[in-house]
């Protein structure tokens, strides 16, 4: 049985799946509520039931509700998204904290170097260029998300 749990772990990792165990994240989830009232502006955290979480209900921008694990550019309901973003989707990518990071820092750059293509483009404007800011905000959004809601607690 561990050896079918494992082709089948491996299996979904290649298939590009969401990765729903992710690393602790390293920042202050604290202090990136505070920092994601710059982000506010154009994103939301609304749960499946639509319950604000956090932000304004802004739709500019995708929701960030379990952002940690999904595919890039794939928010179901959300069609804002630019071809750049969504390419880097369907090649399998998914978000864990140091390319968010890296995103929020310059999201042009990092399509352009994610995707090998100097033309990729972005619609997100705002660069959150402070790294511990970006990390803080990354533990923010993780301490909302779904899998965060689901984790046991540690003795």
């Amino acid at each position: 049985m561990r050896l079918t749990l494992t082709a089948l772990t491996l299996a979904t990792f290649a298939l590009g799946a969401p990765v729903l165990a992710q690393d602790a994240p390293t920042g202050d989830a604290a202090a990136g509520e505070k920092v994601f009232a710059k982000c506010q502006t154009c994103h939301v955290v609304a749960d499946a039931d639509g319950n604000v979480l956090a932000g304004k209900n802004a739709k500019t921008g995708p929701n960030l509700y379990g952002l940690p694990g999904r595919a890039a550019g794939s928010y179901e309901g959300f069609n804002g998204y630019g071809d750049s973003i969504k390419k880097l989707g369907e090649s399998g990518f998914a978000w864990n904290e140091a390319d968010f990071v890296e995103y929020v820092a310059d999201p042009a750059k990092f399509l352009k170097a994610k995707l090998d293509d100097k033309g990729a483009k972005t619609k997100m404007s705002f660069k959150l260029t402070k790294e511990e800011d970006a990390k803080n905000v990354w533990a923010f959004l993780a301490s909302l998300s779904p899998a965060a809601e689901a984790a046991p607690a540690s003795n």
